[in-house]
């Protein structure tokens, strides 16, 4: 048994009734079309996987903790956390031109892929 899959996918069941759990108690006291919920969730998972990636760094947590928290908890918590995670060490590393084809294609092709999913169900 390969037990990195388990601790990823124990994480990840977490992080997604976390994720839902947010959105409806945010929708409870949150009537504004400003997608609260989201927002915190993206929010709070950046931080999440910053102290969790420094936490593993630091060896306050090993290896199956951080397979269980960063890939698992915060993969299912927000997908987000990661593309911050990943675009923050390729400033750091000093590759602009690949953050730039990153950032800017995952936001870009990421609105239009949705669009494109929406419309071609739309005409059916």
């Amino acid at each position: 048994m390969n037990w990195e899959f388990l601790w990823v996918g124990v994480g990840g069941f977490l992080g997604s009734i976390s994720r839902y759990g947010i959105g409806v108690w945010t929708t409870r006291f949150w009537a504004n079309p400003f997608p609260l919920g989201t927002f915190i969730i993206n929010v709070l998972g950046c931080f999440l996987i910053g102290l969790f990636f420094g936490s593993w760094i630091k060896g306050h947590i090993s290896d199956s903790m951080s397979r269980l928290l960063i890939a698992g908890f915060c993969g299912g918590f927000t997908t987000f956390s990661s593309f911050s995670y990943e675009a923050l060490a390729l400033i750091e590393e000093g590759k602009m031109g690949i953050w730039v084809l990153y950032v800017g294609g995952s936001i870009l092709l990421g609105l239009l892929a949705t669009w494109g999913g929406i419309t071609l169900l739309r005409m059916q």
